[in-house]
């Protein structure tokens, strides 16, 4: 990558490289001095500005989770759990499919990245994703028969998992193929079976 003439950062041509090279290499065959040369600058640089690889990965994900944090401000003005999970779901696909790069360091990196310890580190992005979600199915299934079987956070984890399964496949082949499959479309399509679902698993109560 050629920074000549760009009025970036040390700092931002660092976090450029790293997202490129993370996403089309992988994070374990990403080295520091390949970063730090993609950059045009040095390791000592990547250290000072991030401590290490892993603090570039994290930093790098906390960006992009705060450039998708608007998603939750647009779901607020909805007038329906359902509507609200719906426009998270549509602005994350749609922000997702347009950063490839973001999307592909989210779906095959993020779980990756460990600490000196045996546990997974996961960004507070994800964290939070999980808690909007969670806190939208528990309102949409309150006094219904399904909130008696199912926990808010059990099926909140089966429609982030559905997205994140589905976003993989897409990734995986455009990089095979150049195309996207599932596309966009059918991505969404799938989202409207599962809201069908979960809206009339809603309508039963109890005392039906």
């Amino acid at each position: 990558m050629s920074y000549s003439g760009t009025t970036l950062s040390v700092e931002e041509r660092l976090l450029a490289s790293g997202k490129k090279l993370f996403a089309t290499k992988g994070f374990e065959n990403t080295t520091t001095s390949a970063i730090a040369r993609d950059a045009g600058t040095s390791e000592s640089q990547l250290v000072k500005y991030f401590g290490s690889k892993e603090g570039l990965l994290l930093k790098i994900f906390d960006i992009g989770w705060a450039k998708l944090a608007f998603v939750y401000t647009a779901a607020s003005v909805s007038t329906t759990p359902l509507e609200s999970l719906r426009v998270i779901f549509e602005l994350l696909v749609k922000m997702l499919t347009e950063d490839r790069e973001l999307r592909d360091l989210m779906l095959f990196e993020g779980r990756r990245l460990r600490s000196k310890g045996p546990d997974f580190i996961l960004t507070e992005g994800l964290h939070r994703m999980y808690d909007e979600v969670t806190k939208l199915v528990a309102a949409l299934l309150k006094g219904s028969e399904l909130e008696k079987k199912l926990r808010p956070r059990a099926i909140a984890s089966g429609f982030i998992g559905m997205l994140e399964s589905m976003l993989r496949d897409q990734a995986i082949s455009e990089r095979k193929t150049g195309q996207p499959d599932p596309t966009p479309d059918e991505i969404r399509s799938m989202f409207q079976i599962f809201a069908a679902s979960l809206r009339e698993r809603a309508k039963e109560n109890p005392a039906g």
